[in-house]
């Protein structure tokens, strides 16, 4: 997943702000070019549920792929979108994350934070993976967009 994620920033850092700056709705558009981005995981094999229900709210994506014999990798992830004028989303994220996981029986999960406020630091500066955990100690990569 890690890996996945680290190919994602390259192809960020080179056309996200091209493709977000020509969308209609561009504070969801970072969030849709993921989702795309991930897609292709459904053409190895495996599945994308965008929304999945997870009991409180909806968790933004659910990752399932086979390997192995009868063996599935699960991976959950949350996206926000720092807009201009609110704080840092983080924490929200990761207490929203902390019920999903729980519900998903998850040790683990993905925070995903897109910075779409204008004093944000230029692309190459400010797309990096942090480690954070919980409310409840689960770990969670953050990539920061």
């Amino acid at each position: 997943m890690l890996k996945l994620l680290r190919e994602f920033t390259a192809f960020w850092k080179q056309h996200g702000e091209t493709l977000v700056r020509g969308a209609a709705y561009h504070e969801a558009a970072c969030q849709i070019i993921l989702m795309a981005y991930l897609h292709r995981i459904v053409n190895g094999g495996g599945f994308l549920d965008r929304e999945y229900a997870a009991g409180t709210g909806r968790l933004d994506v659910y990752l399932r792929w086979p390997y192995g014999e009868r063996q599935v990798q699960r991976e959950a992830m949350e996206l926000k979108v720092w807009r201009p004028g609110q704080r840092d989303p983080v924490d929200e994220g990761l207490a929203q994350l902390d019920r999903y996981l729980d519900r998903l029986d998850l040790d683990t999960g993905y925070l995903v934070v897109f910075d779409r406020r204008p004093e944000a630091l230029p692309m190459e500066e400010r797309v990096r993976f942090d480690q954070n955990r919980t409310p409840a100690g689960r770990q969670v990569t953050v990539l920061r967009a």
